[in-house]
C-alpha cells in the first residue's frame, strides 16, 4: 500500500486488489462505463459478475507478471489499473495496462500515481520488461499523460473503435522497463 498527496491536497491510497473487492469493482466498472466513451465497452457491456471478478483477482495475485491495483480517496474506489503479462514463455516479459479513473477525479494526478506504481512494480518484478497500452487517438489528455511518463507512440490502427456511427483510431504506446 502506498499513499500520495494529490494536486488538490487530498490523500490518495493505492493498494493491490483483493478478492473481497470484487463487488465494489463491478460497481465501479459499471459507473465508469457510463462516464466515458474511451473504453472498449459501454454501460451494461462488461459482462462480469462479482464471483467471476473475484476469481480473476485470485489469478492476478498468483501471477508474477500481472497486477491489479486500486486508488482510494476517503475509502472510495476512484481508480483502477490492471496489467496483464503474456502467458507463454516468449511473451511473459511484455503485457498491456488498462487504466480507469472516475470522471469526477480526472486531472488530480490519480492516473499518474497508478502508472508510476505499475512501472515501479514492473522494474522490481524482474519479469516484466515492456509495458504497452492502447489509447483512442482523440484522447489527448491521456496521450499527454503517457508521454510525460515516458511512453512512446509505436503505431496506429485505423477504425479500431466504432461509436455512434463514427470510427476512431487507436494509438499503440509502450515503454521499455530496462
Amino acid at each position: 500500500m502506498k499513499q500520495f498527496r494529490l494536486h488538490n491536497g487530498e490523500e490518495l491510497t493505492i493498494r493491490r486488489a483483493k478478492p473481497e473487492d470484487a463487488p465494489d469493482i463491478v460497481a465501479f466498472i459499471e459507473q465508469i462505463s457510463a462516464e466515458t466513451d474511451y473504453l472498449t465497452f459501454g454501460p451494461g457491456e462488461f459482462g462480469i459478475t462479482a464471483e467471476q471478478e473475484a476469481q480473476f483477482i485470485e489469478s492476478v495475485i498468483e501471477s508474477d507478471n500481472k497486477l491489479m491495483i486500486h486508488a482510494f480517496l476517503e475509502g472510495r474506489l476512484v481508480g483502477q489499473l490492471t496489467f496483464m503479462g503474456g502467458a507463454r514463455p516468449r511473451t511473459r516479459h511484455v503485457g498491456e495496462l488498462g487504466i480507469t479513473v472516475l470522471k469526477d477525479y480526472w486531472r488530480l494526478g490519480i492516473g499518474t500515481e497508478l502508472i508510476r506504481y505499475c512501472l515501479e512494480w514492473a522494474k522490481q518484478s524482474r519479469v516484466v520488461r515492456k509495458v504497452n497500452l492502447r489509447v483512442h487517438s482523440d484522447n489527448t489528455g491521456a496521450i499527454s499523460l503517457y508521454e510525460k511518463l515516458g511512453f512512446v507512440c509505436e503505431g496506429t490502427t485505423t477504425r479500431q473503435f466504432y461509436l455512434d456511427g463514427t470510427f476512431y483510431d487507436c494509438i499503440y504506446m509502450g515503454i521499455e522497463i530496462d
